[in-house]
């Protein structure tokens, strides 16, 4: 393990600093007093003022400075660079979700391909120490071999979020070769927590229970072979980033690799939800209990993801602590608490 401290002398860009995961990483280099930049484009992808609320927790701190903007506008990222001289970079800008890729491909090509070309353009005329990026566990596509491997073949994507992914890994691989750009890609394995995306399938599954709806849950009622998720519980993720900034590869070649970032401890889908029942029914004192409609698996979806997360843990110990019954109970709370439900 060759784990570097946080040097608070740096200038942190974060991409995507309203959301959900940039959100807590800026507030997280606040708090230890580093200069952070963020950016964002505050689309209604979904309800804009969660991330206004994201960004009012950020706003007290001196250190932090906020630009609305979009990564897919070249003299936007140009010019920022230009003023700025960021020394390392945090790409977590993207347009998420794998159904919503089905019917708007062009909000991930503009954000996902382009925008991130725009940043390594940026990184090649502007070098930085570090670049980090988000990718996905959707890159292992429908592989069953399980846990998933950093060394994995990840040729076969099924959903066009997923391609977007898999092609900045490429992106990335091809500029630290070619200019020199230390980089590290990020793997997220559902990634969940208070003030988490609502369209995230746990914040939609309490957003139907206080309407009175049905939650849909896509694996056909089949419970001996339900779907299995790596829920990584957002603290844990914002630690192993975090650990991440002042280790760039070392490398003979391209200083260019890639980390399973998840919990390395898959749920079947149906004990999560049952998890979240009980978190909700304590925040709010009572017994809570979803009316359920199964269908089948949707386009784009996977069966099982499951992180092996020995490379990361080896690099610089990451190792997630927070269980599923304690993650779902603060967002429990959180959520009660945010919409004033009862």
């Amino acid at each position: 393990m060759n784990y570097r401290a946080l040097d608070t002398n740096k200038k942190y860009l974060v991409t995507g600093a309203a959301g959900f995961i940039g959100s807590y990483l800026s507030k997280k280099l606040l708090e230890q007093g580093c200069d952070v930049i963020g950016i964002d484009n505050l689309n209604d992808y979904y309800d804009v003022n969660l991330k206004y609320d994201r960004l009012e927790l950020l706003k007290p701190y001196d250190t932090f400075t906020f630009i609305k903007g979009d990564i897919s506008n070249k003299e936007t990222i140009n010019n920022l660079f230009d003023k700025i001289q960021p020394d390392i970079v945090v790409n977590l800008a993207a347009q998420a979700g794998v159904r919503y890729s089905i019917e708007n491909p062009d909000a991930y090509m503009q954000s996902n391909v382009i925008g991130f070309y725009n940043l390594l353009e940026a990184c090649r005329h502007y070098p930085v120490d570090h670049l980090i990026y988000a990718s996905s566990s959707s890159v292992y596509g429908a592989n069953k071999k399980v846990p998933f491997e950093e060394t994995d073949f990840v040729d076969h994507p099924v959903s066009l979020y997923a391609s977007t992914k898999k092609s900045n890994e490429l992106m990335a691989h091809t500029y630290s070769h070619l200019y020199n750009i230390p980089a590290t890609g990020l793997r997220f394995f559902t990634v969940y927590g208070p003030m988490g995306r609502p369209d995230m399938a746990y914040f939609g599954f309490a957003d139907k229970y206080f309407t009175g709806q049905p939650i849909k849950i896509f694996n056909n009622g089949d419970f001996e072979n339900d779907l299995y998720r790596d829920f990584t519980y957002i603290d844990d993720i914002v630690i192993g980033i975090e650990r991440l900034l002042g280790n760039e590869p070392e490398t003979d070649g391209a200083p260019h690799r890639v980390f399973n970032i998840g919990n390395n401890n898959p749920e079947k889908l149906m004990t999560f939800i049952e998890s979240l029942e009980v978190a909700l029914g304590s925040a709010l004192d009572r017994k809570v209990e979803f009316t359920k409609e199964y269908e089948p698996i949707k386009p784009g979806d996977v069966p099982a993801t499951y992180a092996s997360t020995d490379l990361l843990h080896k690099e610089v110990g990451f190792k997630p602590e927070t269980s599923i019954q304690e993650g779902l109970q603060r967002f429990a709370d959180w959520y009660v608490d945010y919409y004033n439900v009862r």
